[in-house]
C-alpha cells in the first residue's frame, strides 16, 4: 500500500512538473511575442490553461495590434512630414520630450555635414552646443525668444544659425509634446559683418594717419607762415604733398577694390599675346628711374600663346607685384618675371632676392591692410591693399594666387591664368 501511494505521488509530481514546464514555455513565448509586437496564437500555448489564459492572450494581442497601428501611423506621418520639409532650404529638426531626434531634413546636413543617420540619436550627441540645449529647454518651458542666433563650434570653425522653436502635438497621441526647430544658416552673414567691421576700422585708421599729419602741418603753416624760415616751410609743404599723395593712392585702391568686389566687376576680356604683354611691361620698367636701379629678367615658355584676359587688370597685377619687388629690395637687386605652362593653366611668377617674408606672415599677406613691416610699408608709400587687389583680379580670371618666401632669401609671388582652349 505504501509503495502504491509513493508511486501515485511520484506520478502526480511528474505531471505537475510537466505542466509547470509547459506553463513557463508558454509564458516565455508570450513574452517574446509582446517584445516583438507580434500576435500570439492560442494554439502555440498549452491548451489546458483554460479560459483565463485565452483572455490574457487576447488582451495582449489587442494591445500589440494597437501599438503596431500607432507605430505605423507615426511612421507614416513622419514620412509625410519629411517629404514636406525635405525640400525646404531651412534646416528643420523635431525632437521628442527626451531629446531623441525624430526628424531632420536634408538642409540640416547642409549646415552640419556630420549629421547623417541621426534618427533616434540624442540631440546632445549631434549638435553639441550648450546654448542650443538651453534654448530647447526654454522652448519647452514657453520662455524662448521668437528668434535667437546661436553659435555651433565645430573644430576650429564656428557655424552660426538663427534658430526658431515651437512645441507641436506628438503624432502618437502621447501627453508630452514634441519640439520643432527651424535653423537658418547665417554663418556667411556673420563673417561678412565681421569683415565689414574690420574693414571700416582699418580704413578709419589708414585715413586718420595722413589726415592727422596734413592737419597738423597746415595748422602750423596757418599760424606761423609769416615768421617761418623758407626751408622749414618747404619741408612742411613737401610733407603735406607726400601724405596727400599717399591719401590719394589709398582712395584709388579702395575704389579699385570696391569695383572688383561688386556684383559686376566689369572684366573686358580680350585675346592677348601674353609674352608680348610681359615683355612690354618689363621694357617700360627698365626705362623708369626705379627700374633702372635693378636687374630685370624675363623667362617665358615659348609654348605660351594668346590668353583671354582683361589686359588692363592683368597689367595692374604685374605693376603691383613689380612695384613691391622694387620697393622692398635694395638697389642692384635682381627681379625675375617668368611664365610657364602647367597643364591647363599658365603659371606666372615675380621673384626677387630682397628681405623676404616671415613664415607666420605668409598666410595673411593677401588680406586687406595687412603689412609685414608697417613702418617700412608706410615709408615706401604702400597702402596695404595692393596684394588684395592682385588676389581679386586673379580670382575674377579663374586663377589662383600664392606666395613663397624665406627671410633673407627673397620672395616669389605666383598667380595662374586659365590657358585658352
Amino acid at each position: 500500500m505504501l509503495q502504491l501511494l509513493t508511486l501515485l505521488l511520484a506520478v502526480a509530481l511528474g505531471v505537475a512538473l510537466y505542466k509547470l514546464r509547459q506553463h513557463r514555455q508558454g509564458l516565455r513565448a508570450l513574452e517574446q511575442a509582446v517584445r516583438q509586437n507580434q500576435r500570439f496564437l492560442l494554439e502555440e500555448g498549452p491548451a489546458h490553461f483554460g479560459a483565463d489564459w485565452g483572455r490574457l492572450c487576447n488582451a495582449i494581442n489587442a494591445s500589440s495590434e494597437e501599438i503596431n497601428r500607432l507605430q505605423q501611423y507615426r511612421s507614416s506621418q513622419l514620412a509625410q512630414l519629411e517629404a514636406t520639409l525635405g525640400s525646404l532650404q531651412e534646416a528643420v529638426l523635431i525632437v521628442d520630450d527626451r531629446n531623441h531626434i525624430l526628424l531632420a531634413n536634408h538642409a540640416l546636413q547642409g549646415i552640419f555635414p556630420d549629421a547623417k543617420n541621426i534618427m533616434g540619436t540624442r540631440l546632445e550627441l549631434v549638435l553639441q552646443s550648450r546654448e542650443f540645449l538651453d534654448y530647447v529647454e526654454s522652448v519647452r518651458a514657453g520662455k524662448s525668444p521668437a528668434q535667437q542666433p546661436i553659435e555651433f563650434v565645430r573644430g576650429n570653425e564656428s557655424i552660426w544659425a538663427e534658430v526658431t522653436g515651437a512645441l507641436v502635438p506628438p503624432l502618437d497621441g502621447q501627453k508630452d509634446k514634441w519640439a520643432l526647430f527651424v535653423l537658418h544658416d547665417i554663418t556667411r552673414q556673420r563673417k561678412l559683418e565681421a569683415l565689414r567691421k574690420d574693414f571700416v576700422a582699418n580704413v578709419s585708421h589708414e585715413l586718420r594717419t595722413p589726415l592727422s599729419v596734413i592737419k597738423g602741418y597746415v595748422e602750423t603753416l596757418v599760424d606761423s607762415h609769416r615768421d617761418m624760415p623758407i626751408e622749414d616751410r618747404d619741408r612742411f609743404l613737401n610733407t603735406i604733398q607726400r601724405h596727400t599723395e599717399r591719401l590719394n593712392s589709398l582712395l584709388d585702391d579702395l575704389l579699385t577694390l570696391s569695383r572688383l568686389e561688386s556684383i559686376n566687376p566689369g572684366l573686358a576680356r580680350e585675346s592677348i599675346a601674353l609674352p608680348d604683354l610681359i615683355s612690354g611691361l618689363i621694357d617700360d620698367y627698365r626705362g623708369r628711374p626705379s627700374g633702372a636701379q635693378h636687374q630685370l629678367f624675363i623667362s617665358i615658355d615659348p609654348a605660351i600663346g594668346s590668353v583671354l584676359i582683361d589686359p588692363l587688370k592683368i597689367t595692374q597685377i604685374f605693376e603691383n607685384l613689380i612695384d613691391n619687388a622694387l620697393k622692398y629690395t635694395q638697389a642692384g637687386s635682381r627681379i625675375d618675371v617668368s611664365a610657364r605652362l602647367r597643364e591647363k593653366e599658365v603659371e606666372i611668377c615675380v621673384r626677387d632676392n630682397g628681405w623676404g617674408i616671415p613664415a607666420e606672415d605668409l598666410p595673411h599677406i593677401f588680406e586687406r591692410f595687412y603689412r609685414v613691416d608697417k613702418g617700412r610699408s608706410r615709408e615706401k608709400g604702400g597702402t596695404g591693399l595692393g596684394l588684395s587687389i592682385v588676389k581679386h583680379i586673379v580670382q575674377l580670371h579663374g586663377g589662383r594666387v600664392w606666395a613663397e618666401s624665406q627671410p633673407g632669401q627673397g620672395s616669389a609671388f605666383y598667380f595662374t591664368l586659365p590657358q585658352r582652349d
